[in-house]
């Protein structure tokens, strides 16, 4: 009798948060361990309410997994149910992935620092006027890389008092670099003299598609837009900015940013961002 040979069981990886359901990430992260030759999967985990999310944190380790992504809105919610956090993460007050090191979880934030390479592609950060519509645990980690990208002031515009001053003060404590809050009333007013205004928020996802309530009249072509959301890749935000002749910057491409350091920190592989960049435009079914 031939015994058949099975394949070893699958490393796996996996991304806590909720929604999840329309993040291409798992199909990208799939379509580069297989270019690799690894024999990983990159597992979705929606977790509709946070009283969930310690046990699904102890299951990351008690399943064996090589690392989790954390996404909205348990950025800040998980750090508690760590082992460990590194520099950034103490710095910020949020954890966007976890590597796994001997049983620990250690937590680590790259969220900003995806979003500063995304958006030095297109124009200089240094010395440039921030507005960011939102604050929650990604916003607050790309306001923080902002600053310490050289942005000379950040206006964090919010529905929460609460969060938005919280987080501007974090931003002037971690990095030096003048934020305030601003309240979002009705229609956001954008401040005078913003060179890059980002949507922090999940307005504009599919399948909503919603727009997001700013005076458009306040915004010129010399201000760039950047949306964090990552499907579509062009929002009803990003569209609207592209009518109006502005650079823009999407949220996919922040997604590959980061996407590729944390390959490399659960693999030990350099990454490669042609391969990225083709793995999420096939999961977005923009290659035939």
């Amino acid at each position: 009798m031939s015994i058949l040979s099975l394949p070893p069981q699958k490393q796996l990886t996996t991304m806590l948060g909720h929604p999840v359901a329309e993040n291409p990430i798992d199909r990208m992260f799939d379509a580069v361990y297989a270019h690799h030759g690894l024999h990983w999967q990159f597992w979705k985990c929606d977790l509709p309410t946070e009283d969930l999310l310690p046990a699904a944190i102890a299951g990351v380790r008690a399943l064996g997994f090589a690392g989790a992504c954390i996404t909205v809105p348990y950025k800040v919610a998980s750090i508690p149910f760590l082992d460990e956090v590194d520099a950034d993460v103490q710095a910020i007050g949020a954890a966007n992935y976890m590597t796994i090191d001997a049983g620990r979880l250690i937590g680590h934030n790259n969220d900003g620092k995806g979003v500063v390479k995304a958006i030095e592609k297109v124009t200089p950060i240094a010395g440039k006027r921030v507005a960011m519509l939102g604050a929650g645990g990604a916003g607050r980690a790309m306001a923080v890389e902002l600053a310490w990208a050289g942005a000379s002031h950040l206006t964090l515009i919010t529905r929460r008092q609460a969060q938005g001053e919280e987080v501007a003060a974090t931003v002037t404590r971690a990095s030096g670099v003048p934020a305030v809050w601003q309240p979002w009333v009705g229609e956001a007013e954008i401040p005078a003299g913003t060179q890059i205004l980002m949507n922090a928020t999940h307005l504009g996802c599919a399948p909503e598609l919603e727009s997001i309530p700013i005076h458009w009249d306040q915004i010129t072509p010399v201000t760039t837009l950047v949306d964090v959301i990552t499907n579509p890749r062009i929002t009803p935000f990003l569209q609207t900015a592209k009518d109006k002749g502005c650079p823009i910057v999407d949220g996919v491409d922040m997604l590959v940013q980061l996407a590729m350091q944390i390959f490399s920190a659960w693999t030990g592989i350099a990454a490669d961002e042609a391969v990225f960049q083709q793995a999420v435009a096939q999961a977005l079914g923009e290659m035939s």
